[in-house]
């Protein structure tokens, strides 16, 4: 098959959805690569680095839309690209179908079968084509860095002779791809770094980057996220009240708020309202990835950064992705690249447009002069985070103190066992054993009996780091030995002289190893 990417016309795109190396693996896969002259000039792709992989740069939009049959863009195509699409050619872009009715019936009435990246299914085997996580993990990065850019203060906490610098403080509303990317650019930073979603299986995975989970005060059990193909659903009246109430106490906080929230085929939810702003510090940052669908900031203008009465920057842009264009034309191509892999599975390398195959389906919104949009749910579930554990509750004081207590009884009874035990012992050898002997035994007696409360008074989690430690402090039995050393008896004076030879082993051995130990932790 002949695929080619076109420049793109969107004011402000830099990206292109096609690299000369992405070009050089579609060639493997038998197609033949074309591009418009200039395609990829502004993420730095010559037109000679096109040629020197093998692509045919074609001089216009017209001559590629008509020398190949897969057409390649990254923006929907505009209205003028979309009347070049002829019946049997394949389209391949962001599409946008639900703010898109009209393009969509000008593709169909074309018999052009669309597919939208912006339509993968989040599904394990889809993941290699999800665009959309692709460009939103690129978002959620430079989200952080614009606003860096736009923030007077370092990000990590500092103290200096000059004075001591507060580390900033940082919310993510919203921990889909782009958010989770955010936080993990905002901890790296050194920031304070906080984030809500109101899916709480996503708390485990915010947590395990740095990042502390904001939980509300409400029992309502969201939707699980993976009924709406990893991404959250609209809540309910009530739960959207508490949720402000909770951002409102967060703003004065705060002093950079990113928000990534979206829900497919909706306009973004107004999660950051006028009053949120006006109760912010002056200099705050607030970076709205939502803008191009109105934002969830109530201030948010599309492509625009404004500064509010009371100093409080908001960054509108909506074209992160693009503002990092070589990184991104990268991984986007090499989405459309499995998906063209998926596409032709014959070595032949002719499309076999499979409407049975999950991802080729939910992706296709037009196809054979029809309307596919909306697709059927598909048959594997989405991806989505296991809900955690319950935790255990915790206890009360009272019910602590009582444990305690319980737990102290049992271990005094145990051991008023033990020493009845003991003694019990001690008075049946004294009545039969000679004097001598008993002065000799209740000092081995003594000093087991102290080696193994100082032991079993280590916590068990201690047990492997300090082993050796512990096992010197064990060696306290060399008190015993030391003291029969003095002994008349020949015998009692040998075995008391290998107690100590052995204790000491024990000891520096110990110490040793404890050594080689904290080796081990010691950078080079």
């Amino acid at each position: 098959m002949k695929i080619g990417a076109a420049r793109e016309t969107f004011e402000g795109e830099a990206r292109v959805a096609m690299t000369p190396d992405s070009a050089i693996q579609l060639q493997k896969l038998g197609h033949e690569c074309f591009i418009e002259t200039g395609a990829g000039k502004a993420a730095g792709f010559s037109d000679a680095a096109y040629e020197k992989a093998g692509v045919t740069v074609v001089g216009s939009a017209a001559d590629l839309f008509a020398a190949v049959d897969v057409v390649a863009k990254v923006r929907p195509p505009s209205d003028a690209e979309a009347v070049q699409l002829r019946k049997g050619q394949t389209l391949i872009s962001f599409f946008y179908p639900a703010q898109n009715k009209d393009l969509l019936e000008t593709c169909k009435d074309k018999g052009a079968s669309v597919i939208a990246m912006d339509m993968v299914p989040r599904i394990s085997r889809a993941q290699k084509m999800d665009a959309l996580s692709s460009m939103a993990n690129i978002a959620g990065y430079r989200a952080v860095i614009e606003a860096g850019n736009n923030f007077g203060r370092f990000f990590t906490g500092q103290v200096t002779a000059a004075g001591k610098v507060p580390p900033a403080k940082v919310l993510i509303v919203g921990a889909g791809v782009a958010g989770l990317a955010a936080i993990g650019t905002a901890t790296s930073l050194g920031a304070i770094t906080l984030a809500f979603d109101v899916r709480p299986e996503v708390a485990e995975q915010i947590e395990s980057m740095g990042a502390e989970f904001v939980y509300l005060d409400f029992s309502e059990a969201q939707t699980d996220g993976a009924a709406t193909g990893g991404y959250a659903a609209p809540s309910s009246p009530e739960f959207r009240e508490a949720q402000l109430k909770k951002f409102r106490e967060l703003a004065p906080e705060v002093d950079i708020v990113i928000t990534t929230a979206l829900i497919p085929g909706r306009d973004a939810p107004v999660l950051w309202t006028k009053d949120m702003v006006e109760a912010m510090k002056p200099g705050s940052v607030i970076v709205d990835l939502a803008a191009e669908r109105g934002g969830n900031c109530e201030l948010t203008k599309a492509d625009q950064k404004i500064v509010t009465d009371n100093g409080v920057t908001i960054v509108g842009y909506t074209d992160f992705p693009s503002r990092m264009a070589a990184q991104a034309s990268t991984l986007y191509s090499t989405n459309i690249r499995h998906m063209m892999t998926d596409l032709t599975p014959g070595k032949d390398g002719v499309i076999n447009h499979n409407m049975e195959d999950d991802v080729i389906r939910g992706a296709t919104v037009t196809h054979e002069g029809a309307i596919t949009f909306p697709p059927p749910p598909p048959k594997v579930q989405a991806i989505a985070a296991q809900k955690p554990k319950e935790k255990a509750k915790e206890p009360t004081p009272e019910e602590r103190r009582a444990a305690e207590a319980a737990a102290f009884k049992a271990q005094t009874r145990s051991q008023f066992a033990l020493l009845g035990v003991g003694g019990a012992l001690m008075l049946l050898v004294g009545h039969y054993a000679p004097a001598s002997f008993l002065q000799h035994f209740i000092v081995f007696v003594l000093a087991c009996f102290v080696g193994f409360q100082v032991i079993w008074n280590v916590s068990h989690s201690l047990h492997t780091p300090l082993m050796a430690v512990t096992n010197a402090i064990s060696s306290i039995i060399i008190v015993g030995a030391l003291l029969q050393i003095g002994s008349g008896s020949w015998l009692v004076v040998v075995l008391a002289a290998l107690s100590v030879f052995m204790a000491g082993i024990n000891i520096f051995g110990g110490f040793m190893v404890t050594r080689r130990m904290l080796a081990m932790f010691q950078k080079s």
